[in-house]
């Protein structure tokens, strides 16, 4: 996220980061960096540092599955999965610690950079992220790992039309937002038909599952030296292997055909993203907002969803 949250200090993540991580730790600084959860570099004052995040619980992940997802990525990369940058254990061996809303988590700390969607889309660098795909996913999946489930509720458009029906007052951009959904109401009930009859789709083919990241996009790629790395394993969950693939689709990287991916299935996770985002953005809006960075990046994202 952009901005820091209020509900946790930087000392509090230090004194976390000091218990679990790194005994040494004297500074936890705000990075504003990714949108979904809250990040810091945390280190000891002698070049140690970790990288920590906090993830927020609700609706997306829970405490048991963060926790699932960050150990079986430690265990993928510990039996030789190429580019997964794993959390570390903790003192007690768990990979999660509970902290304010949510649970804290920790990597070693990566010198690199993030490419530009431009970059990620350049045929050496798809290469590479395919290279990394195709290992992740032909490995047998560590027994523990969440299963992927749509958090798209099934009646999604009649919700957001009995919601979108009064004014939403509680902060600078509600009613902007939910002019937004207003207006495109028929459309999300059609995806939402259509994001149906594909989920049933996949259920059926459940046999077929493998481990997948679930956001391998540029956001979630750093590039050092060494090589590329993928980051942000909290999504870590077994499902059709398109989940991983329809960034590279979409961005022009290269074809379905060329993948040997389902087009039905590289649809589900277009909808199944689309509408869960609208869902999130939706109640962010109804919620107290305060108009600030992350607020006029959720509006953006709203407004990008709801595209045709």
């Amino acid at each position: 996220m952009y901005t820091p949250p209020e509900w946790v200090t930087d000392a509090e993540v230090c004194d976390a980061v000091r218990t679990h991580w790194l005994p040494d730790a004297q500074t936890a600084v705000n990075l504003p960096v990714g949108f979904g959860a809250h990040h810091w570099k945390v280190g000891d004052g002698a070049g140690r540092a970790v990288f920590a995040t906090l993830d927020v619980l609700g609706d997306r992940h829970s405490a048991s599955s963060l926790e699932a997802a960050y150990a079986g990525a430690a265990v993928l990369a510990s039996e030789g999965v190429r580019s997964i940058w794993a959390a570390l254990p903790a003192k007690s061996g768990a990979f999660t610690v509970p902290l304010a809303r949510g649970v804290i988590s920790a990597t070693r700390w990566l010198d690199g950079r993030t490419p530009s969607q431009e970059e990620a889309a350049a045929p050496a660098h798809v290469v590479e992220v395919l290279a990394v795909l195709d290992d992740l996913h032909s490995r047998r999946p560590p027994p523990r790992i969440p299963r992927w489930r749509s958090r798209v509720p099934a009646d999604l458009a009649d919700q957001l039309r009995r919601r979108t029906a009064a004014p939403w007052t509680s902060g600078p951009f509600g009613e902007e937002a939910r002019a937004a959904i207003a207006e495109r109401i028929d459309e999300v009930e059609r995806w939402a038909r259509q994001h149906l009859a594909l989920l049933v789709e996949a259920r059926r083919a459940g046999d077929i599952w493998v481990a997948t990241h679930g956001e391998p996009h540029f956001a979630n790629q750093v590039v050092t030296p060494e090589g590329l790395w993928l980051v942000d394993w909290e999504s870590l969950a077994l499902a059709p292997r398109e989940r991983d693939l329809v960034d590279l689709v979409d961005i022009g990287a290269v074809t379905a055909q060329a993948l040997g991916a389902r087009e039905p299935m590289l649809e589900l996770f277009r909808l199944d993203w689309r509408l869960s985002e609208i869902a999130e953005y939706a109640g962010w809006f109804e919620r107290p907002h305060a108009g600030n960075d992350d607020d006029r990046t959720a509006l953006g994202g709203l407004r990008w969803e709801l595209r045709s």
